[in-house]
């Protein structure tokens, strides 16, 4: 039997998911649905199924790594045969058994591995088989990425919030109140079929906070301008302020200048138990002409 990594196209220190994608696209290629009367795709499709049976199981990747079992995963319970009529280590007439993981390891290890080749008859990666038999079912779907702009009064509150998928159905997902810039929520099954009949993929929902039209962010703080007519910049008054949640009231101080900040707490995004300040920049507003105030200054002496 080839070396499995070979088989698969992967290098040995490949990880699990490079070793799981290259399965997945060769079984596809030589799968025998797709190559009815093929012999040597058929043959292929069992090398594939083989390599990934071994390089897929991370017990008998090792086991392999370290040639306690060959390219079919049989174990190799004995040394080959050496000089002086014995194997080597045990001197003449002596014996060596590896059973891998140095001192301490266990030989039932290895033999239940052998009798488990006996019992499960053909390998079939791709047949249902009884939670510990030691056989692996046929991979999932492939996931689906998406991102999706959740507007601030929506992460403020929580709630539903509708997502348009790239094949184009469209998905309800519950954003949780103070979620984080960037998270992502993991929707089970609802991503690429199965080549192989098996579930679906996931999909992977990236929340992107929309951009405000009123409201600036920094961090868990937002920023907002609001008008101050000049009277009530010199004398004082009260102005609306817009927050995520409605309009409330503010009170303005006598003799504020343009530029002036107020802080309003908790009125920005929540995050976890705290919530962010609304950072209030107060600008003078003229207003209309008004003949009064501009006499006042015109009658100021130089």
């Amino acid at each position: 039997m080839p070396d499995p990594y070979q088989t698969l196209g992967v290098k040995r220190d490949a990880s699990a998911d490079e070793i799981k994608r290259a399965y997945r696209k060769l079984a596809k290629t030589y799968h025998p649905d797709h190559n009815r009367g093929d012999a040597k795709a058929a043959t292929r499709f069992a090398e594939v199924n083989n390599a990934y049976e071994i390089l897929g199981d991370e017990t008998k990747r090792r086991q392999f790594d370290r040639g306690e079992i060959d390219a079919d995963g049989k174990p190799r319970a004995f040394s080959d045969l050496g000089g002086g009529g014995g194997f080597p280590g045990g001197g003449a007439g002596g014996f060596k058994f590896d059973f891998g993981g140095g001192p301490g390891g266990n030989p039932r290890d290895i033999f239940s591995d052998l009798f488990r080749q006996f019992e499960g008859g053909p390998r079939d990666p791709f047949a249902g088989q009884a939670k510990g038999s030691g056989r692996r079912g046929p991979p999932p779907g492939e996931d689906i990425t998406v991102e999706t702009s959740v507007p601030l009064e929506r992460v403020a509150s929580g709630g539903a919030h509708r997502v348009t998928m790239p094949d184009g159905r469209t998905l309800e997902i519950n954003v949780p109140k103070g979620v984080a810039n960037g998270a992502t929520m993991r929707l089970r099954g609802q991503g690429h079929p199965s080549p192989f009949g098996a579930a679906n993929g996931d999909a992977l929902v990236t929340i992107r906070f929309a951009k405000h039209p009123t409201f600036g962010m920094e961090g868990n703080d937002l920023r907002v301008s609001v008008p101050v007519p000049i009277r009530d910049a010199v004398l004082g008054g009260s102005v609306r302020v817009p927050t995520l949640t409605g309009e409330v009231e503010v009170t303005v101080p006598a003799w504020t200048s343009g530029g002036k900040t107020l802080r309003l707490r908790g009125k920005g995004l929540p995050r976890g138990e705290q919530t962010g300040d609304l950072l209030v920049t107060l600008e003078i507003d003229l207003g209309p002409h008004d003949p009064e105030v501009e006499g006042f200054f015109r009658g100021r002496p130089g």
